[in-house]
């Protein structure tokens, strides 16, 4: 990409104070672009491709897109997050700021209803799993298949050991099943909105029960902790993470248009 464009980061209240939201990627300077219904879109200026590269370049630059975001969220308690690498490009005879502003002027109404929305909401992530060894000890075939393992000799114990985790497994599994509704609803008393985070991975000899990103109020986060407490005490063999609190990263809705080049 040799033409100029357009890296966006978040889109903001108009009155947001530039000064406050730092520097970006690469040390890269900030600006607002402003539209109708008081909106603005936090960008800077890219004349080069998509970013690329290591892992550990890829992880630090994602890093500080989400510093932006958290900083421009931590001024006015108001933030729609992009993506990493969203980048509007200039075309059809506009320029990149050109064709922002059209697509910010057109979607201002649903930006700055979803902003007010938002304001003062933080996202939390939470993630239950369930230990399969913990689970598999309460299963009469898994304690027979335990016992019938000491009698055998160590080379048949260890043809043995496979099904065994097999079996422990599928018995977390089918406790994990029947603690999801009631953990999920729990949750949801708490919090303005859930969803699924399909990304999330269980610990390592752990199944998931409940792995979601939570909308919740600042001032109840002491609240959802207490019962992920009271979940966590209950049931043998649970393991509670609780992250956050951030902006609504999973809960923007930001509007996807033609006239944005979405690279991420």
């Amino acid at each position: 990409m040799s033409a100029e464009g357009l890296y966006v980061y978040a889109i903001v209240p108009a009155e947001t104070d530039q000064t406050s939201l730092g520097r970006g990627i690469d040390g890269a300077a900030l600006e607002l672009v402003p539209a109708r219904e008081a909106v603005a879109a936090v960008v800077h200026r890219h004349t080069e491709p998509p970013y690329s590269g290591s892992d550990e370049a890829a992880e630090r630059r994602v890093l500080e897109h989400g510093e932006v975001v958290e900083r421009c969220w931590a001024a006015t308690k108001r933030v729609l997050p992009m993506g990493f690498n969203v980048i509007v490009s200039p075309g059809d005879g506009a320029s990149a700021e050109e064709r922002l502003v059209e697509w910010l002027n057109r979607s201002a109404p649903a930006l700055a209803r979803r902003l007010e929305a938002l304001r003062g909401l933080v996202e939390l992530r939470v993630e239950i799993s369930l230990r399969e060894d913990a689970t598999g000890s309460g299963s009469g075939e898994v304690h027979e298949l335990e016992e019938h393992m000491r009698e055998r000799p160590p080379g048949v114990q260890r043809l043995l050991r496979r099904r065994l985790e097999s079996l422990r497994r599928a018995t977390a599994e089918e406790v994990a099943d029947r603690l999801y509704p009631e953990y999920r609803r729990r949750l949801a008393q708490l919090s303005r909105d859930l969803t699924e985070n399909v990304r999330g991975h269980p610990p390592e000899g752990c199944v998931t029960v409940l792995n979601v990103a939570v909308l919740a109020d600042e001032g109840d986060i002491p609240q959802l902790g207490a019962e992920l407490a009271d979940i966590e005490a209950e049931e043998p063999g649970v393991r509670v993470a609780f992250l956050g609190p951030w902006p609504p990263f999973s809960f923007a809705d930001v509007p996807d248009l033609p006239s944005v080049e979405w690279t991420a």
